[in-house]
């Protein structure tokens, strides 16, 4: 007998006895509806009669309407809401079949040969009985494979219908050994409820359920939580050892379902992110739509963003010029995939190069630039300073100049927050970039605009996707000082204020990002190692390793001697900065760009400390010319 058991619950019955279990359910319904329809009592002589024609006219007909929607093809076992919904309406099609066969029998012959209230009864026992017995069957096998004993358990942040389809999730799979302890919900009104049999809680109670369950795992299924709420949850998680996972947005769910395989760990991008910024979609559209727009840098952490969100916007053509072939061809792709329909040219070409740049101009006539193309490692520049001025100086003044010749309507630089108060040779160069976009733009017709803002959250390089690098490697993290800091904005974030800025700017501005609070880069590595389940100096170590050639402790976005003023966005800014004189400027950084040709080192970082007084430079070879 326990072979056979075993034998059951290892193997899927043959669908011809489930089709058969299915005819039996039926023929049992029928006659239980016929004892309730006479209250158990004697069933009348005529309906007696008729019984024989009654169980072959609904037999028969329950049979063809299996055959026909294949519910006996189901495994009993894995049994889901489509699969009951499948029966529900299979056996109403049956009832309504029979109905219009009893009326018809009423019209010809006079008499019903089954009385109505029993169609009713014998629908409502089936649908009840098939659907009852299923899930019956589908909760001992789950029951026996994963008894609660061996369960994790799991509480759910959030009792909406995402938080519904998690816990249905969890239970659906027999390989994961989750067991829903409760929900977590805002709502005040939801308080006390429950939920498919799973009580719901406050956020208050987060903390001691955590405690009272030995809760292992909590599952944020709020697809629109705040940050900061994320970040509370998050923080409590930490402090008692809990993995915290998030539920995807809906849009990226397999076919409309949510897999086990898409629950991930909550990365440390998504504790950074700030709450959905407000965006004037109807001002972008009118400066996009409809225009030739020129990306520089476009196969580039922020170029790229920059396209994707400009190309929702029906430009005319964007052109994606960059000199790094393969992140150009990935980007290539990914357009003819997502916007076949959208007209772009892929361009290979060097902003350092006049005539290139030229031809690019002259073919395609943009209306609109964006400037993203630029070097921006700070160690990197600060080794290679020629390399920094022909790309970051030159690429920008070959590009802005052509933009002039051209008559392109705006130009958008994008800067960094480096460029403020700059310590490094690539803070510097940006910092000459925005000078002589802004004295160029003095004299033209053209409207030069600068945005600046700091780090993105996931840039080529940047300190997060190195962290990570080395969590998986066991360690340990480098981070260069124990009191370091930096902005972070997220990539999509900082491309829409860039179209924003943009849009708003009328030439000469030097908009400014709200980057919101520094992060202190060694509180974000430790909780990256607790988020990745691991222990500081147990697991891994975080090792100090000094400031770098030309870095700073902090960032600043304006210097001592610039204010903003507000602008109707609460997150953009007007710098106000030190007005240049375009034909002292022009020489002079003319004069820096013919220093490449003599690759010194010293001089070439002499003439930027020339053009920009503020910079200092710090922690470098080069602080010696500061003297």
């Amino acid at each position: 007998m326990y072979r056979l058991l075993d034998f059951f619950w290892k193997n899927n019955l043959p669908r011809w006895s489930i089709l058969i279990i299915d005819v039996i359910i039926c023929a049992f319904s029928l006659t239980l509806a016929f004892f309730l329809r006479f209250n158990f009592a004697s069933i009348p002589a005529q309906d007696f009669k008729n019984m024989p024609i009654d169980y072959a006219m609904v037999l028969g007909i329950r049979l063809a309407s299996f055959l026909f929607s294949k519910t006996y093809k189901g495994v009993i076992r894995y049994t889901g809401s489509k699969d009951s919904m499948r029966i529900l309406l299979i056996v109403l099609l049956g009832s309504g079949i029979l109905f219009f066969i009893n009326f018809t029998t009423r019209l010809i012959v006079g008499v019903y040969y089954i009385p109505q209230s029993v169609i009713i009864i014998d629908a409502l026992c089936t649908m009840f009985i098939m659907i009852a017995s299923r899930l019956a069957v589908k909760a001992i096998y789950f029951e026996r494979k994963n008894p609660d004993r061996k369960k994790t358990n799991v509480l759910i942040y959030g009792a909406g219908e995402s938080g519904i389809v998690t816990k249905r999730t969890l239970e659906r799979d027999a390989d994961i050994r989750y067991k829903v302890i409760g929900f977590i919900d805002d709502d005040i009104k939801k308080k006390g409820r429950s939920l498919e049999g799973v009580f719901i809680y406050q956020p208050s109670k987060l903390a001691e359920l955590i405690g009272e369950n030995e809760i292992e795992t909590v599952i944020i299924s709020i697809l629109n939580v705040s940050s900061n709420r994320k970040n509370e949850i998050v923080d409590v998680c930490l402090q008692h050892n809990v993995k915290v996972l998030s539920v995807p947005p809906v849009s990226k769910w397999i076919n409309g379902e949510l897999s086990l395989n898409q629950l991930k760990t909550i990365e440390i991008e998504q504790l950074l992110e700030r709450d959905a910024i407000k965006l004037d979609v109807s001002l972008i559209e009118q400066q996009l739509q409809h225009k030739t727009i020129l990306v520089t840098g476009a196969a580039g952490s922020i170029g790229s963003e920059l396209v994707r969100q400009i190309i929702r916007f029906n430009p005319k053509k964007v052109i994606l010029l960059d000199n790094a072939e393969s992140p150009l061809h990935e980007m290539e792709l990914e357009l003819s995939e997502k916007h076949s329909n959208q007209k772009f040219e892929v361009v290979m070409g060097d902003v350092r190069h006049p005539d290139r740049m030229r031809n690019v101009f002259n073919t395609f006539k943009p209306q609109l630039v964006y400037h993203a193309a630029a070097y921006k490692h700070v160690p990197m520049m600060e080794n290679n300073p020629s390399e920094s001025i022909l790309t970051n100086v030159l690429g920008t003044k070959i590009t802005a100049d052509l933009a002039v010749e051209f008559n392109v309507e705006k130009f958008v630089l994008i800067s960094t927050d480096k460029a403020v108060n700059p310590t490094n040779v690539m803070g510097a160069s940006k910092r000459i970039a925005e000078i002589y976009t802004q004295s160029l733009g003095k004299k033209s017709s053209i409207k030069f605009i600068t945005t600046r803002f700091g780090n993105v959250l996931g840039s080529n390089g940047s300190v997060i996707p190195r962290f990570r690098k080395q969590i998986e490697q066991g360690g340990p993290i480098t981070v260069t000082d124990q009191n370091i800091t930096r902005f972070f904005m997220t990539i999509a974030e900082a491309c829409s204020l860039v179209l924003e800025a943009g849009c708003m700017g009328v030439g000469g501005e030097i908009f400014v990002f709200d980057m919101g609070k520094q992060v202190k880069i060694v509180d974000l590595a430790r909780k990256m190692i607790q988020l990745s389940g691991l222990v500081e100096n147990r697991d891994i170590k975080i090792v100090y390793t000094g400031l770098r050639p030309g870095e700073k402790l902090y960032e600043e976005l304006l210097a001592s001697a610039e204010n903003t003023t507000a602008t109707h966005h609460p997150q953009i800014l007007i710098g106000k900065v030190k007005q240049y004189n375009f034909e002292e400027i022009n020489q002079k950084i003319d004069e820096l760009i013919k220093l490449f040709n003599s690759q010194n080192n010293v001089d070439i970082v002499s003439a930027m400390k020339d053009l920009v007084p503020e910079f200092k430079s710090n922690n470098s070879v080069f602080t010696k010319l500061d003297s």
